[in-house]
C-alpha cells in the first residue's frame, strides 16, 4: 500500500476514533457504581441530540428509505444488546480486556456476513477467526465461576457490534444515510434502557453526570472520526489501526486505574491483534495481484 495524503488522513482519523472510544470507556468506568442501564441511557441520549440536529439541517430531514426498516431494527437490537454487555464488561473487567473483547467485532462480522451478505469467507478468514478465538480463551480463561459473566458479556459485546455492523453494511448498500442509522439506534437504546433505568434509578452526583457527558462527547467524536476515516481510505487499508484502541485503553488503565494486564491477557491481545494485522496484510497483497484470465 502506497501512503497517499488521503491514506494519511484516514489513518489519523481512525487513530482519533480509537482514542475517543478508549476515553469513552475510561470515563464510563470513572462514573462509578451506577447501574449499567443508566450509563447506557445517558451515553445514547447525547448521540440522539447530535444525530437529530444533523438530520434537521439536512435536505431529506428524518425520511427513512423504503425497505430499510427491518434492517435498521436488527441493527438496533444487536447493537443495543452488544452495547449493554460492553458496558457491563467495562464495569467488571480491566478496561483493556473489555476493549479487546469488544474488538472481536470484525471476526463476528465475518461470520454474520455469510448468511446476511452472502459473502463466502476465504480459508485465511476462517483460520484467522479460529486463532483469534484462541486469543479470547486466554483473556477470558474459562473457569465456570460466576466471575465468568463479565467476560461472557464482553464477548457478546463484540458479537453484537459485529452483527450490527453487518446490518449497517446492508443499509449502506441500500443507500441509507448514516445519521438516520445513528438516530434510530440511539433512540432505540434509550427507549429500551429507560424503563430499567427508572426502576433502578440511582441519583447521580454532579461529577458522575459530568463523566457520562464527557463519555458521550468522546463517543460522538469517535463516531464522526471513524466515519471520516472511511471516506478518506477503504476499510481494508486502514481498519487494522482501530486496534490501537486496546493500547490506549491499557495505557489509561495502567496510569490511572492501576490495572496492569496479566501475562495471559497480553498474549491474548497479541494473538487477536496479530490475526487482524495478518488478515489486513493478506487482503491488501492478494487484492493487488492481477487476476487470472477467464
Amino acid at each position: 500500500m502506497k501512503l497517499t495524503n488521503n491514506h494519511a488522513k484516514g489513518i489519523l482519523c481512525i487513530l482519533s476514533a480509537s482514542l475517543g472510544f478508549a476515553l469513552m470507556t475510561f470515563f464510563v468506568r470513572l462514573s462509578g457504581d451506577l447501574p449499567v442501564m443508566e450509563k447506557a441511557f445517558f451515553r445514547n441520549a447525547f448521540a440522539v441530540i447530535i444525530a437529530a440536529v444533523t438530520l434537521a439541517r439536512s435536505e431529506d430531514k428524518f425520511k427513512i428509505k423504503k425497505g430499510s426498516g427491518f434492517y435498521i431494527l436488527m441493527r438496533c437490537i444487536f447493537g443495543t444488546t452488544g452495547l449493554m454487555c460492553n458496558f457491563y464488561a467495562i464495569d467488571n473487567l480491566p478496561i483493556a480486556d473489555a476493549n479487546m473483547l469488544n474488538k472481536l467485532s470484525p471476526f463476528f462480522a465475518i461470520l454474520a456476513s455469510i448468511p446476511l451478505l452472502k459473502e463466502k469467507p476465504t480459508k485465511v478468514d476462517i483460520i484467522s477467526t479460529i486463532i483469534a478465538f484462541a486469543g479470547v480463551v486466554l483473556i477470558v480463561r474459562p473457569s465456570g465461576d460466576v466471575n465468568m459473566l463479565p467476560a461472557i458479556a464482553g464477548v457478546w459485546g463484540g458479537a453484537g457490534a459485529g452483527i450490527a455492523y453487518t446490518f449497517v453494511r446492508l443499509l449502506g448498500r441500500k443507500g441509507e444515510r448514516t445519521p438516520i442509522i445513528v438516530l434510530c439506534f440511539s433512540m432505540f437504546s434509550c427507549m429500551l434502557t429507560a424503563p430499567f433505568m427508572i426502576i433502578n434509578f440511582k441519583p447521580m452526583q454532579w461529577w458522575q453526570l459530568a463523566f457520562l457527558i464527557i463519555a458521550g462527547i468522546f463517543a460522538s467524536i469517535a463516531q464522526f472520526s471513524i466515519t471520516a476515516a472511511y471516506k478518506f481510505a477503504p476499510a481494508r487499508e486502514i481498519s487494522v489501526f482501530d486496534y490501537t484502541q486496546v493500547i490506549f485503553a491499557a495505557i489509561l488503565g495502567i496510569l490511572f486505574l492501576g490495572e496492569v494486564p496479566g501475562v495471559w491477557s497480553v498474549i491474548g491481545y497479541v494473538i487477536i491483534i496479530g490475526m487482524a494485522v495478518f488478515r489486513w496484510y493478506w487482503n491488501l497483497r492478494h487484492e493487488d495481484l492481477p487476476q487470472p484470465a477467464a
